[in-house]
């Protein structure tokens, strides 16, 4: 059988007011709630965003209960798209640049890493190759601040994953946590 994802949004907090149920992407939620101030993840591993067509602010959504915004490190109330991570249980791999089109330093990476300057000698990384897997990029070490989800395919330029600067402090595989 076949596992349903399932994430619910709730305008208020601790899983009241209107809420709209989601089992799979969608582009545009501005239509089934004006704000989101919890969220209960029944099933698999989500990424919201704070824009719609995937773009703003990006969270990993892991599965479990955000009673307040501040639990998925959100900066607003504003969730208006989400995107579903497929189950995912292969190998991970992907090629980080320091310059755009794939030019500069690279460095690979199968596992996840916390401090990007320390293994890349610069935090710069504009361009990158996913190979295989689900990845999510911090704008800090240790995992903090701004995050960007990459799913396999290539990245010309740090635009293409939503992020106007090109400094990332760490990385790390998305892995399914049930």
């Amino acid at each position: 059988t076949k596992t349903i994802m399932q994430i619910i949004f709730y305008e208020d907090r601790n899983f009241q007011g209107r809420n709209y149920e989601c089992s799979s992407d969608c582009p545009e939620m501005q239509s089934f709630f004006s704000r989101c101030n919890s969220i209960k993840v029944d099933s698999g591993c989500w990424v919201a965003y704070e824009k719609p067509n995937y773009s703003g602010y990006q969270y990993m959504l892991h599965k479990g209960e955000y009673p307040d915004y501040q639990r998925w490190a959100g900066f607003n109330d504003c969730i208006r798209s989400c995107r579903m991570v497929p189950p995912y249980k292969g190998n991970y791999r992907m090629k980080i640049f320091e310059r755009s089109d794939f030019a500069g330093q690279n460095l690979e990476l199968v596992e996840d890493c916390p401090d990007l300057h320390e293994r890349f000698h610069t935090r710069d990384i504009s361009s990158a190759n996913v190979m295989e897997g689900y990845w999510m990029l911090h704008e800090h070490t240790n995992y903090r601040g701004r995050q960007y989800f990459l799913r396999p395919g290539e990245y010309r330029r740090h635009s293409e994953w939503g992020s106007t600067s090109a400094t990332f402090g760490s990385l790390r595989r998305v892995t399914e946590i049930n």
